[in-house]
């Protein structure tokens, strides 16, 4: 199934990581499309990520939420497609409190499906993670058909939206598809997050907290590369369908930690051991044969080429990181939009925005 080249996509959680990401790619590679981003701005969505596009046309902001069923509605009525990155996404964070989690990731996640099917069955693709298919051995790889075996709240929210997307498309044949990803990195990642966090902790000559005895390993996607194949599923992908995305590029958590002391040139001594956390998958690694022989996609960025992109990135961007870590791009937010409000006056842009046809989808 094809989508034609002239979109308005809304991007749910635009303001989060791997969205700008996704929304500065669509924005780049394809001129004549246009994008409503919707993101609640919790803790890791940040409008700095999308400050160069205040004044782009093609670009529009709501702030709120994916479980509000009007805002939704108000969205989803201009585009021919959503793209759902919302989502909690932090372990840890899930580990201490899940309630956010399952409001966010499973209710939000059928309340765009709803406001997709009353709008006519509009094209709908879920972002997932391969932490749903739970923890590998030594040996082994997932792919499309791997069982679910969620070992966190946090992954066992993203299974539950992704069964929820598939129900969507067998019960309303509701156009959709999902991808499951391996970790990825790059510019605009929370510094909450491992690479992020090791490096800035180094660049401050702060200690990185490693898990465990570090042999933890993750499978690495450059961000850049994950945007390019969500861009080519969203368009090409074929409906009621999984893609799975991945790096071929397995490391352990002590080797990325040891690689980005060396690039800094940080003493080792700055990677400090502590208490494992709860349920700590093993390894993960995916297979992305099928989306390479359907779409032609494969990951382009060497793993050490994007580290030291990444780097670089943070080495160049110590406002947007140290803003974060202090934590007052959330005072401005909470002055600016109010502590629980949507952007109303964006929303009514939204709402202004010309009518166009829903006869985009070609079989």
């Amino acid at each position: 199934m094809s989508l034609n080249t002239c979109m308005k996509i809304l991007v749910t959680g635009g303001a989060g990581f791997i969205g700008a990401n996704f929304v500065y790619y669509v924005l780049t590679q394809h001129p004549e499309d246009e994008v409503i981003v919707l993101d609640a701005l919790t803790y890791a969505g940040n409008l700095d990520n999308l400050k160069p596009l205040e004044r782009n046309p093609r670009y529009t902001f709501v702030k709120g939420n994916i479980c509000d069923r009007d805002v939704v509605d108000a969205c989803v009525s201009k585009v021919q497609a959503v793209v759902n990155f919302a989502a909690e996404t932090h372990v840890d964070r899930s580990i201490q409190d899940a309630e956010p989690f399952l409001k966010s990731n499973v209710l939000g996640t059928q309340t765009l499906l709803d406001a997709c099917r009353r709008q006519g069955k509009l094209r709908f693709h879920q972002v997932s993670t391969d932490e749903v298919f739970g923890s590998l051995g030594a040996s082994g790889i997932f792919n499309e058909t791997t069982p679910y075996a969620p070992r966190s709240p946090y992954s066992a929210s993203k299974a539950a939206a992704d069964h929820l997307v598939r129900a969507a498309w067998h019960t309303h044949q509701l156009p959709v598809t999902i991808s499951n990803c391996s970790n990825n990195f790059g510019p605009y990642c929370f510094p909450e997050k491992m690479i992020p966090l090791f490096i800035t902790n180094m660049l401050e000559g702060k200690p990185v907290p490693l898990y465990g005895d570090g042999l933890n390993i993750r499978d690495w996607l450059y961000v850049e590369d994950h945007c390019r194949g969500l861009d080519q599923v969203v368009r090409h992908g074929r409906y009621g369908e999984t893609y799975c995305f991945g790096g071929r590029s397995e490391r352990t958590n002590l080797e990325v930690a040891e690689l980005i002391a060396f690039e800094l040139g940080c003493s080792r001594e700055l990677i400090q051991i502590v208490l494992d956390r709860p349920g700590h998958d093993q390894r993960y690694a995916v297979d992305f044969s099928r989306v390479e022989k359907e779409l032609g996609w494969f990951p382009q960025t060497p793993f050490l080429h994007g580290l030291r992109k990444t780097i670089e990135w943070y080495k160049a961007n110590r406002e947007w990181w140290q803003r974060i870590k202090s934590g007052a791009y959330r005072e401005y937010y909470a002055r600016h939009y109010g502590a629980q409000g949507i952007n109303r006056p964006a929303l009514e842009q939204v709402a202004s925005v010309e009518e166009d046809g829903r006869d985009s989808y070609a079989t």
